[in-house]
């Protein structure tokens, strides 16, 4: 019997199990060699005295990333960047930050498919959140990758209905360090905000919301979402949350915000829901690391009545993203 697939048409298994690859970047990012060479240290010798590391290892892991299209050596020896060399120190990959984190989590998958649970912990003794909670460093490296370091300034527009005159209070709730409500109030100055995250997270929120301009109009509340949220908002906004989350927790998250939005206050969800034809992302680091998920607006919908809410609307902002605006039932 013969394989009607073509080679064309193969999967290259060696290639996609390759783990070599992935690991000389992981390394390259956390010793930080894109910014060495950028100082000057471009021969192997000084750029191994740089990164204080082994100059034989670190030439060989060098010469695997220019097979593979990261950074050049336009002489043996002598290392230069490329723009795929520049674009590794942005996303999050040092092992000794939140990329050590991720990058290990996924050793976690097999007893995440066995369970239907994350197993983080398995690697870290803690769930993940309270694993961020214990080390205050790797804490603030997730709040880098999460803020606009990490993903540029945030758009501000996030209403799908209505305009902002009868808005006069904004809660975001997990804003992290507040790139996001500080965009809306500095659109809007006519807006008091409220900022709720972890303690250690909105403590570091003070310097961006003072460079902001807007920290006099920002109150910080230090707790979990799943607690109990400021009550009598006009409007909540979730960015980024309901996808780190499985359904029960999901679904808790949007009860608090209903009970605090009621009786006239609506919720904005960024993130994490998608329309019903969209083809989501089916594996994420949110999955391995905390059981998340993305959800299409059906199963959304279900989940909200489920917690208290109806869907006002949904669609696409002017940047592009979907959201989904809900009311207290």
């Amino acid at each position: 019997m013969t394989d009607d697939k073509t080679p064309a048409e193969s999967a290259d298994l060696s290639a996609l199990s390759d783990l070599c690859t992935p690991w000389c970047i992981h390394v390259v990012a956390t010793l930080r060699i894109a910014d060495h060479i950028a100082t000057g240290a471009t021969d192997i010798k000084t750029l191994a005295r740089s990164a204080e590391c082994d100059a034989d290892f670190l030439q060989r892991v060098l010469r695997h990333l220019v097979g593979k299209g990261v950074f050049t050596e336009p002489a043996p020896g002598q290392f230069a960047l490329n723009q795929a060399a520049l674009e590794v120190e942005r996303f999050g990959l040092n092992l000794d930050g939140i990329g050590g984190r991720i990058a290990h989590a996924w050793g976690t998958l097999l007893t995440a498919v066995r369970t239907g649970k994350p197993a983080y912990h398995e690697r870290f003794g803690l769930p993940f959140w309270e694993d961020l909670q214990a080390h205050s460093d790797i804490a603030a490296s997730f709040d880098t990758l999460m803020g606009p370091e990490g993903h540029g300034t945030p758009d501000p527009e996030v209403l799908l209905t209505g305009g902002w005159e009868e808005v006069k209070t904004v809660v975001d709730v997990g804003g992290g360090t507040g790139a996001l409500l500080a965009e809306i109030l500095r659109a809007h100055p006519q807006i008091q905000g409220t900022l709720v995250d972890f303690p250690g997270t909105v403590a570091r929120a003070e310097v961006l919301l003072r460079e902001a301009g807007v920290r006099e109009r920002v109150r910080t509340v230090g707790q979990s979402f799943f607690d109990r949220l400021p009550a009598g908002a006009d409007l909540y906004v979730l960015k980024s949350i309901l996808n780190d989350w499985p359904n029960q927790e999901a679904q808790l998250i949007l009860i608090r915000c209903a009970e605090a939005a009621r009786p006239g206050g609506r919720i904005v969800i960024l993130g994490g829901v998608v329309a019903d034809d969209s083809v989501s992302s089916l594996l994420t680091p949110e999955m391995v690391l905390l059981g998340g998920k993305e959800r299409p607006l059906t199963e959304f919908q279900e989940l909200a009545r489920s917690a208290g809410l109806t869907l006002l609307t949904s669609g696409r902002l002017p940047s592009g993203h979907f959201a989904v605006e809900c009311r207290p039932i």
